[in-house]
């Protein structure tokens, strides 16, 4: 089975979807102009914005909830995964990645707000419902639902537990081994396991507005320490950082690892972490509650900066600067081309990350980074959720088939069990095939739309000319040329009807 994996995973993460996603990046950088860097003061004040309403949620929610989903076990794990299979060089792929992905991050969640609906009392939307309404074809609506429930709901979820459980027992031990019906199974590990479920389940019973609730605390929170942790790293090793940042730069181009290891993980990787791309961001925007469908699109864009450009790199300094890796060549399998820890340690963990931490700060570290990644695999395990639950409200509205929605709470929180007890490479390369899958039906559905009706690009000029002329920002698709944007239709027409009435 690990091995129909591994080749259908090396099928779906061929070059040619890493060159597609750095494509439509910079083609959508070079189109917005560089919205992503032309907006960035727009983008901090957008944050602030804290209105929401019983349907929708505030921008800040929003790009909690979508944090949620890229702020993870990507941001740890994954990066040490980048640098031991790529290099230090796969990390300014992961740069140019967040960069241009920040443009692509932007068309996606316009889109989502654009196209959203309201069901059942809830702002929904995403790659399914802009497809259908934008495009017109129902089909890849459909398509991309499928691919996210089975990457959302099946997939991804076991990566974040599988890390939860892993850093459990790099801090703590095995514990007692118990035999299960996965096999043997540490008693720590399995503890951790409890209490993943037991909060997830409490949390995801109640809905968008108790995870936005939940998440905009928490994300920050565990961010933010994060990153203070990482600066102190920094600060205590200033003499190493120039070298540290040579060594990414000249080895993105001579890789130590060969440089389409570094270009492959390093983008692999980060589409993995930041998620620009993948389809997953626009179901956060479309809940928001904005003026504007392109405020929200800026809003997510940023998030993409927070993700991989602090977070990421964050993870990458500390691991560099203390040389806690190795870095495996492909050929021959398992060489190592750079030793600096054990050769039994587990690269698709965060081993690097808390041996690093333990390096500097003692045991304190390793039980931080423990910690953290506890916050930030169960967050985004949240925002599969959401994302899950959305789809299938998408494909109950098509086929009209009420298929109890408990039924993918269970798969999800079995898949979460799943991952936990097993080997962290296998859990990797199942994860890689969801993000995959999406990635695909939704880099390549964005980019039919723009090519056929552009409708970003008009929300992007209307919103710049509202900003400039100083007045209040409204939106009217209809008088961009933009159809079934019916929300926001029936939005305007109903503000008309409140200032004509006397």
């Amino acid at each position: 089975m690990e091995g129909f994996i591994s080749a259908l995973n090396g099928i779906i993460w061929s070059p040619a979807l890493i060159y597609l996603c750095l494509g439509a990046g910079l083609f959508y950088s070079i189109l917005t102009r560089f919205a992503q860097v032309r907006h960035f003061k727009e983008m901090c004040k957008l944050l602030l914005n804290n209105t929401e309403s019983d349907k929708g949620i505030s921008s800040f929610q929003a790009l909690a909830v979508s944090l949620s989903g890229r702020v993870g076990v990507g941001n740890i794990a994954g990066v040490a995964a980048a640098i031991g299979f790529g290099g230090p060089g796969a990390i300014f792929w992961m740069w140019v990645v967040a960069f241009l992905g920040a443009s692509t991050a932007y068309v996606e969640s316009t889109l989502g707000q654009l196209y959203k609906v309201e069901e059942n009392g809830q702002y929904r939307g995403g790659p399914a419902y802009y497809f259908e309404r934008c495009l017109g074809w129902k089909w890849l609506g459909i398509l991309f639902a499928i691919s996210a429930i089975i990457g959302c709901g099946i997939f991804l979820p076991g990566v974040q537990a599988n890390a939860v459980g892993n850093a459990v027992t790099q801090v703590f031990g095995d514990g007692n081994m118990v035999v299960t019906s996965f096999g043997e199974v540490g008693t720590h590990k399995l503890i951790a396991l409890a209490v993943i479920l037991i909060v997830l389940a409490f949390i995801i019973f109640g809905g968008i507005k108790r995870i936005a609730h939940f998440t905009q605390i928490v994300v920050p929170f565990m961010a933010l320490g994060y990153i203070v942790l990482a600066l102190i790293v920094v600060f205590l090793n200033l003499d190493k950082v120039p070298g540290v940042f040579s060594l990414i730069i000249s080895d993105a181009f001579t890789a130590q690892a060969g440089f389409g290891a570094a270009i492959g993980w390093g983008v692999k990787r980060g589409i993995y972490s930041n998620e620009a791309g993948q389809g997953t961001g626009p179901h956060a925007a479309a809940a928001a509650e904005v003026d504007h469908p392109a405020q929200q699109g800026l809003v997510q864009a940023f998030s993409v900066y927070v993700d991989t450009l602090f977070v990421c790199t964050a993870t990458a300094l500390m691991i560099l600067i203390t040389q806690q890796y190795n870095v495996v060549g492909e050929l021959p399998a398992g060489q190592f081309i750079v030793q600096n820890v054990a050769a039994n340690t587990e690269i698709g963990s965060a081993a690097f990350t808390q041996m690093a931490l333990l390096s500097v700060f003692g045991n304190f570290g390793q039980w931080f980074v423990g910690l953290a990644l506890f916050f930030f695999a169960f967050t985004t395990i949240l925002a599969y959720y959401y994302i899950t639950e959305t789809n299938v409200a998408y494909l109950n509205r098509i086929f009209n088939n009420k298929l109890p929605s408990i039924l993918f709470k269970v798969i999800l929180m079995f898949m979460v069990a799943y991952g936990t007890v097993n080997n962290a490479g296998y859990i990797w390369n199942i994860g890689d095939i969801g993000v995959g899958l999406m990635a695909w039906v939704n880099v390549l559905g964005i980019l039919l739309i723009f090519f056929m009706y552009k409708p970003t690009m008009r929300c992007l000029r209307d919103f710049e000319q509202q900003k400039k002329a100083g007045g209040p920002i409204t939106f009217d698709p209809v008088k961009l040329g933009i159809t079934n944007a019916t929300f926001w239709e029936k939005r305007l027409a109903k503000q008309q009807n409140e200032h004509q009435q006397p």
